[in-house]
């Protein structure tokens, strides 16, 4: 599977990303623009001294990378999908796409891809969305537990 965050904004979470990616062996696409430098102190530090485990691969833009990875299987990530997570059938091929962390991915792509998006059910009403780094570890995991990666 792959990680692929759509702007990410927060170079903490980002990070955070980055470290759960080089935990489990998972590359980690990041689609420009960013909402940081890559080389931000933030970003380093959250992903502590793991940059050199991470497969890191940047993407100038969403078209960029859907050329490189044109018959990819994406996996869209929102809090407006109507799936939930534990609902989908991972694959070793599988790109999991998650949006920014102010905005969320466009809702026009989840409108035109509605059977292969996906949401984390939150039970307290008080709560908009999870932090992305926490959304990301969740759904991984879920996927690696498919897939018998992990038990």
């Amino acid at each position: 599977m792959h990680v692929v965050l759509y702007q990410p904004e927060i170079p903490p979470n980002t990070g955070s990303v980055a470290r759960l990616c080089a935990a489990t062996l998972t590359p980690l696409h990041l689609i420009e623009p960013l909402g940081f430098k890559i080389d931000d102190k933030h970003l380093k530090r959250a992903g502590l001294d793991y940059w050199e485990f991470v497969d890191l691969r940047v993407h100038r833009s969403w078209e960029q990378f859907v050329q490189r990875n044109g018959a990819a299987r994406l996996m869209y990530f929102s809090k407006k999908a109507s799936h939930s997570y534990t609902k989908a059938c991972y694959a070793e091929d599988a790109y999991l796409v998650f949006g920014p962390e102010t905005r969320g991915l466009p809702e026009e792509w989840l409108a035109l891809h509605s059977d292969s998006a996906y949401r984390i059910p939150m039970i307290g009403t008080g709560v908009r969305s999870l932090n992305l780094s926490n959304a990301v570890a969740i759904v991984l995991y879920e996927g690696l537990r498919q897939l018998r990666k992990i038990e």
